[in-house]
């Protein structure tokens, strides 16, 4: 025992002086790093950084250089540098300043000029098989020399012939090459895998040069379905995790996979739902009203116009009139910015399942619209012509993790459709009644139990349930504090992140959406109103958040790591 005790403390008293060996090599070697940097020999600071231990120190040098080379003008070598940063806030800082330096005119220095491959870059991609370079989706990249022409002639050819593949801006284009381990994004996979952390990385960089994400980063890989959120601590990865494939744009200019015609997830939507989970708990939605006066309006036009018989030749102008009485209907945002995708995307998917509930478009078998529902039974009077209130909320059964809660999957369908009758006073205020007539309900829930299928015939039903996947993935996120669990500090697709989303005019009023039917000469009108309302509080409870008894969701964790082979600039995987 005396012998054991002796060994441990002999290796106890090594432990502190080994570790400060280190720290003074390593703080050595950072000074050489930055005397190299100083003076241009980057390639000797690179080598030098190789032999640094600690991520920290590390993270030091490769920002040295990276200051230094922007310093001499070589903002993409720059940028390549900064990509080996590990942590998320240096790096940003680093790239940022890039940003700002490359906003500048370049300047001349003692007589020469800053090489702009960017021109170069833009004609080769453009001229040598446009579709098969990374911008478009292809596996060929290309960028200048990490190093410029900033150091001498003989390291610059030594590192033109060492240059690692895999670089960001330095690749070389070669379409005959066979891509390893499926990093072919065009092909089907099961479940392919999307680090956000990484992407985010990789967006920020193409962000530093002034580039917008590529189109595969923009439709995230392909995947068109949520099956997965994967948290890897030990490797900083949050993952999303689903089917993928190729995909095009639809008649409607919808990015959908090729085979199954689903729509493929949107970075910018991730983007706007992440900003919303952080800034407003996850609530967002949206609203369809007719207005006040419209609707007085359209009761004064029924008591003037049914004082004598509508012939069925005038059906179509009596319709037109009274929607002329009714104007316009008002649009509202809330949660987000209206003008964003996401903001577009629920409003479309109401004001599209408003017109299949008035009969103005076709529903799916099981769906009839309202009005077709309607009977009078003989000697009986039609509905009063209350506004029908129908809106989408989710529709989660339960969420699944793992006992480490390192793997998360969403129950349920996800959408279904709410209803309400509302009451209508003299002055034409709307008064909710918390209640809804049983054929108000029936068309609601029609419409939830055939979602699937309205999904598949109209594509926009299925973007909202990926607008609504992505944003409970985010809840949870930000609710199990799985950004801190991977230092993630969400420096470009946080709230005060630099990632800029696509923004297009968002419709402020809509065309009233009513419709009328005649039966036995008595008409029977209705108005509808409604919209969307996410609100993830419920489903964030440990009522609602069950552990996956049966180790499935464990094996499929362990299955998602991160291969080793990835690529320094990957970001997905099959």
């Amino acid at each position: 025992m005396a012998s054991l005790t002796l060994a441990l403390s002999i290796h106890a008293s090594l432990t502190p002086t080994a570790v400060g060996q280190e720290a003074t090599q390593s703080n050595a070697s950072l000074e050489k790093v930055r005397s190299f940097s100083q003076v241009g020999e980057f390639t000797r600071a690179f080598e030098e950084i190789s032999r640094i231990a600690d991520a920290d120190v590390r993270d030091q040098g490769h920002t040295s250089i990276a200051q230094m080379q922007m310093k001499a003008g070589l903002i993409h070598a720059a940028v390549e540098t900064a990509s080996h940063i590990h942590d998320d806030v240096s790096r940003s800082e680093v790239l940022s300043e890039a940003t700002a330096i490359r906003s500048k005119a370049p300047v001349a220095r003692g007589g020469g000029v800053t090489p702009d491959f960017d021109q170069l870059i833009d004609l080769i991609t453009t001229t040598v098989e446009p579709e098969s370079w990374e911008e478009l989706g292809g596996p060929g990249a290309i960028a200048p020399f990490p190093t410029g022409v900033y150091v001498d002639s003989e390291g610059t050819l030594k590192r033109v012939t060492q240059l690692s593949e895999d670089s960001l801006l330095s690749s070389i284009h070669d379409t005959s090459k066979i891509l390893a381990g499926n990093q072919d994004v065009s092909k089907e996979s099961v479940l392919r895998k999307v680090s956000l952390t990484r992407l985010e990385k990789e967006t920020q960089l193409r962000w530093a040069l002034g580039r917008d994400p590529t189109d595969t980063m923009q439709n995230m890989a392909g995947i068109y379905e949520v099956k997965y959120l994967l948290v890897y601590p030990e490797t900083g990865e949050i993952v999303i995790a689903g089917p993928a494939g190729p995909w095009h744009a639809n008649p409607e200019g919808r990015h959908v996979n090729t085979s199954t015609g689903r729509p493929v997830l949107q970075l910018d939507d991730l983007v706007v739902l992440l900003r919303n989970a952080i800034e407003e708990h996850g609530k967002f939605g949206c609203a369809i009203t007719p207005t006040q006066d419209g609707l007085k309006n359209a009761q004064e036009y029924i008591d003037v116009t049914s004082a004598k018989p509508l012939h069925p030749r005038q059906r179509d102008s009596w319709l037109k009139g009274l929607q002329s009485a009714v104007g316009k209907q008002d649009i509202t945002v809330h949660g987000i910015v209206p003008d964003t995708r996401v903001g577009q995307v629920i409003v479309e998917a109401d004001y599209h399942m408003k017109r299949i509930g008035m009969g103005l478009e076709d529903g799916t078998a099981g769906v009839p619209s309202y009005l077709e529902m309607v009977t009078i039974p003989p000697g009986g009077s039609p509905p009063p012509m209350d506004v029908l209130r129908w809106w989408f909320t989710l529709d989660y059964r339960n969420i699944n993790t793992t006992k480490e809660r390192n793997a998360f999957a969403l129950q349920g369908p996800g959408v279904k459709v709410l209803s309400e009758n509302e009451h209508l006073d003299a002055q034409g205020q709307r008064i909710h009644t918390n209640k809804s007539t049983a054929l108000n309900a029936t068309f609601a829930r029609n419409f939830s139990t055939n979602y699937a299928a309205l999904a598949v015939k109209y594509p926009i039903y299925a973007e909202l349930k990926n607008v609504f996947d992505l944003a409970m993935l985010c809840s949870l996120i930000e609710n199990e504090r799985l950004a801190d669990q991977v230092d993630w500090s969400m420096t470009h697709f946080g709230p005060k992140g630099g990632y800029q989303v696509t923004t297009s005019a968002a419709p402020k009023v809509v065309d009233t959406i009513m419709n009328m039917r005649v039966i036995d000469k008595k008409h029977i009108i209705a108005g509808v109103s409604g919209g969307v309302s996410f609100d993830p509080a419920e489903m964030l409870t440990d009522e609602k958040i069950s552990i996956d008894e049966y180790g499935l969701m464990t094996s499929d964790h362990k299955a998602g790591e991160v291969p080793k082979t990835i690529k320094h600039h990957g970001w997905w995987w099959d």
